[in-house]
C-alpha cells in the first residue's frame, strides 16, 4: 500500500490506462485485419500495435516499480 495518497492514484490511472490501451490496440487490429482490402487497414493495425505494446509498456513499468519498493 502507497504511503502516499497521490501516489497510489496515479498508479490506478496508469494501470487503468494501460489497460484501455491494451483493449484499443486489440480492438484496432481486429477491425484492421477484417477490412484487409481497404488502404485504411495498414493504418488502423500499425497504430493497434502501437497501442498494444504501449499499454503493455505501462503494465510491465507498474510490476518493476512495484517489485522495487
Amino acid at each position: 500500500m502507497a504511503a502516499n495518497n497521490d501516489v497510489g492514484t496515479l498508479l490506478l490511472v496508469k494501470k487503468f490506462g494501460a489497460l484501455v490501451l491494451i483493449f484499443f490496440g486489440i480492438l484496432c487490429i481486429a477491425v484492421g485485419l477484417e477490412y484487409r482490402s481497404t488502404g485504411l487497414s495498414i493504418g488502423l493495425t500499425a497504430a493497434g500495435i502501437v497501442a498494444l505494446l504501449g499499454g503493455m509498456g505501462l503494465l510491465v513499468l507498474k510490476i518493476i516499480r512495484r517489485n522495487a519498493g
